[in-house]
């Protein structure tokens, strides 16, 4: 009887101890089986539809956006087509960038498909005569920051950077001069964090006094807006702080994504 008892005590103990092996070993099986899924390139859609003047430059525009896309591991997509502008073809995006558009581009069904995905976080960066773009619809005006007033002939300029914090402006001069058309605005959303301002004291033709914002940003109904003013002439997509700007732009509106991006190779 004693012999039995001792024989049912060593194999409950021997039970316990298979037991616990192999439930260590399922913990070591699971963990391994745990992948990290890599964060997937970021997307840009680059939107150039005109319904009023066309820049010439629009096509280097295009250009430099696609080989700062290359060499930065973004992928950009380039369109005229509004009819994009529904919510199943813009959620692939991560930010649209409205180049040197003019007039009235999308349609009412596309404003809300737009607005829609801002609201889903979105990202929105607006250059040259985005600006010049949509004046009958509000929320528009709000989120790129301004409309186009007028501009005096193409010069040279001072532009006085406020803000050295922004990716798009960390590696500008304080006083950065260079050849553009420069635009004078109205109906200036006074809620855009202004990042650099033009002097009026160095060109001829200006019209907004002292305050004049040329290079702004601000997050807006869920997503992010930027605005840069310049990139009127072809040549501006060939001069290295202009594209290393536009470089620090998208990094802005594409968010958390866009921390991965660098603001150094733009070759």
């Amino acid at each position: 009887m004693k012999n039995n008892l001792l024989y049912k005590a060593a194999l409950l103990l021997l039970t316990g101890s298979m037991a616990s092996c192999s439930s260590s070993d399922a913990n070591v099986g699971t963990e391994a089986s745990v992948v990290t899924e890599p964060m997937e390139n970021p997307k840009v859609l680059v939107f150039s539809k005109t319904s009023g003047f066309y820049h010439e430059s629009i096509p280097d525009g295009i250009a430099a956006f696609q080989k700062l896309g290359q060499e930065n591991g973004f992928t950009v997509d380039t369109t005229k087509n509004a009819t994009v502008f529904v919510q199943d073809s813009l959620k692939q995006y991560d930010a649209v960038v409205f180049l040197s558009t003019t007039g009235d581009v999308l349609d009412s069904a596309q404003q809300v498909g737009f607005e829609q995905y801002i609201k889903n976080g979105g990202g929105f960066m607006g250059i040259h005569a985005a600006t010049d773009t949509e004046y009958e619809w509000p929320w528009y005006n709000r989120l790129v920051g301004a409309y186009f007033e007028s501009h005096p002939e193409q010069q040279k300029a001072i532009v006085r950077v406020q803000d050295k914090s922004h990716p798009s402006t960390s590696h500008l001069p304080e006083a950065w001069e260079r050849f553009d058309e420069w635009y004078n605005f109205k109906d200036i959303n006074p809620e855009v964090n202004v990042l650099a301002k033009l002097d009026e004291t160095t060109y001829k033709g200006g019209k907004n006094g002292d305050n004049h914002p040329i290079i702004w940003f601000h997050e807006f109904d869920g997503g992010r807006a930027f605005y840069t003013a310049g990139g009127h002439t072809s040549e501006s997509y060939t001069e290295p702080l202009f594209v290393q700007h536009l470089l620090g732009g998208v990094k802005y509106v594409l968010g958390e994504k866009g921390e991965a991006i660098s603001t150094v190779s733009t070759k």
